[in-house]
């Protein structure tokens, strides 16, 4: 996850996000000459960050998601509630369950709205081999206010943020 640390690398990703497809359309968007942007471009695409496909060069952007997913995992993985990134019970205490569930809305982007479909693969992924299905999951973190969901959208509107 470093690897966009560098600014050059940074914004090469910025540009690649934003709809770069070629090193030129790179340039054109960063500013950066084309020896840079070949640098920008090196270690990213030796990691598999940044591949070549049909459309050009593109950033795996689904590979930050994975990322983040298992940082969470790690974080909560002390919990006795869960074990090996999976959620196997949801505590009996409330200021427990609160907590756990505060750490598990980490796993939702403040700001963003996601529909059923999507709250359901997230909590899935949590719940899976456990004791606990993801529509018990995902109905404590609405009433105790983690998630909130209207017309069948759901965003985070509470839990802890990194800034």
């Amino acid at each position: 996850m470093g690897l966009p640390a560098e600014p050059d690398r940074l914004r090469v990703a910025a540009a690649l996000v934003l709809g770069a497809r070629t090193a030129g359309d790179v340039a054109a968007a960063t500013g950066l000459d084309d020896r840079r942007v070949e640098n920008g471009l090196r270690r990213p695409r030796t990691a598999g960050l940044v591949v070549t496909d049909g459309s050009g060069l593109r950033l795996r952007e689904e590979l930050f998601k994975e990322a983040t997913l298992v940082e969470q995992a790690n974080r909560v993985a002390e919990d006795p509630f869960v074990r090996g990134g999976r959620l196997v019970e949801l505590p009996a205490q409330r200021g427990r369950r609160r907590a756990l569930l505060e750490r598990l809305s980490t796993a939702f982007e403040p700001g963003r709205r996601y529909p059923e479909r999507e709250v359901a693969e997230v909590l899935g992924r949590w719940c899976e081999g456990g004791e606990v299905d993801h529509v018990t999951v995902r109905r404590y973190l609405v009433d105790e206010g983690p998630l909130s969901r209207a017309d069948g959208v759901y965003w985070r509107s509470g839990g802890p943020v990194e800034v």
